[in-house]
């Protein structure tokens, strides 16, 4: 097996059930684990909802860490939509120009720092750092603000020793506490100081609701963009020819973004919780339990996609559920294409090969599957390109 394989463990469950089960702290969870089952209950907010008990629709369940709720996230339509409206403006930014001229100037030089390095920690010293570095544009704060976002590590709710740290969590609580008095007091042009002068329905936000959102922002977009960036490395790493290709044809990069967001799936699932008892795929569900949408499976379907198990740069036909789907579709999706393009582009453009020396597996335990995610770490070198 290749280092960069992300292997599918759902097929034999997706094949013969359907669905999977877990539990999670004693929350068990339903797995769905076909295409159309997904994309079916990811519409059917009625049933299965997201506006439950704050943290109970993550996997892991954060409530017992959170009392917020992420807005929109964990809202329903129609007022889901309302919020969604006030901020998807905002969140669509990376397309502006300037914009993404920032995040290349960001991008180009962390590469070109990397390539005067012999070994390089791919998720210390490369993915965290771009994730958040390119985050400070998304909040339109200072670069140096990414300093401290760094020194959280890769996982703003979890630690080495824990996969649910309320210490930790209570730290970027903190912060953004502090962040929102300050853009109370002295308004910028910033995330923070937008929110705050925004209103639903005629109303003002209130801090909580805009602490939820701003706690969405950075928790939503973190490991996963480390995830997607980091299993990118690992496949250049092992498909040289395809940043050949990316030199040769850059009009393909697009299409190699949805093809490597719909095999890595950086983020395996999302729950809803059931509001009444029904049937999944011929499995009865009893109300107020979880349900997961695990975008991982539906995104390996063989009856949806052709060779799911290979990246095909140039795949045509990709409706993959990476980003989600329906009305709660990743509201950072378009900042993470943004990402992944401009690696792509860059790398291609200044990068001849990646070596990788050594790395460990991350490796998630859903009880009935164990799922590669990426890498606890992975040591490379990026060989510069010779014209």
């Amino acid at each position: 097996m290749q280092k960069s394989e992300l292997p599918d463990p759902f097929k034999k469950a997706r094949l013969e059930k359907g669905i999977g089960e877990m539990n999670d702290q004693n929350d068990p969870v339903k797995m769905l684990l076909r295409h159309k089952d997904v994309r079916k209950t990811a519409h059917n907010y009625k049933i299965f909802q997201s506006g439950a008990i704050p943290g109970r629709i993550v996997i892991p369940s954060e409530v017992n860490i959170r009392k917020i709720r992420q807005i929109p996230f964990e809202i329903d339509p129609p007022i889901h939509g309302l919020y969604r409206a006030l901020v998807e403006p905002w969140f669509k930014r990376p397309l502006h120009e300037e914009y993404a001229q920032k995040l290349t100037a960001q991008i180009n030089a962390l590469v070109e720092e990397t390539m005067k390095i012999d070994t390089v920690e791919i998720i210390q010293e490369f993915a965290l750092i771009l994730q958040s570095r390119a985050l400070t544009l998304l909040f339109n704060v200072p670069y140096e603000e990414s300093e401290i976002w760094i020194s959280w590590g890769t996982h703003v709710f979890r630690s080495k020793d824990s996969a649910l740290d309320a210490d930790k969590a209570n730290i970027l609580y903190n912060y953004i506490d502090d962040q929102i008095e300050k853009a109370i007091e002295n308004p910028k042009e910033d995330l923070y100081s937008m929110l705050l002068a925004s209103e639903v329905e005629g109303k003002k936000l209130t801090k909580e609701e805009v602490k939820g959102l701003v706690v969405l922002t950075f928790a939503g977009g973190r490991d996963t963009i480390i995830n997607a960036v980091t299993n990118a490395i690992a496949y250049l790493s092992e498909h040289q020819e395809s940043l050949e290709r990316f030199r040769e044809e850059p009009e393909t990069i697009n299409k190699a973004v949805e093809e490597m967001i719909r095999y890595f799936s950086p983020l395996t699932q999302m729950g809803r919780v059931v509001a009444e008892d029904t049937h999944v795929c011929e499995h009865a569900i009893k109300a107020d339990t979880r349900v997961s949408l695990c975008w991982a499976s539906a995104n390996r379907d063989a009856a949806v996609f052709d060779n799911p198990n290979e990246i095909i740069i140039d795949r045509k036909i990709n409706p993959h559920v990476g980003f989600g789907f329906s009305h709660h579709n990743c509201l950072g999706a378009t900042h993470a294409r943004q990402i992944m393009r401009v690696l792509l582009s860059t790398l291609a453009k200044n990068v001849g090969s990646i070596e990788i020396f050594d790395h460990k597996e991350n490796i998630e335990d859903l009880d009935e599957f164990k799922r590669k995610v990426g890498y606890d770490y992975l040591n490379a070198k990026f060989n510069r390109l010779t014209k």
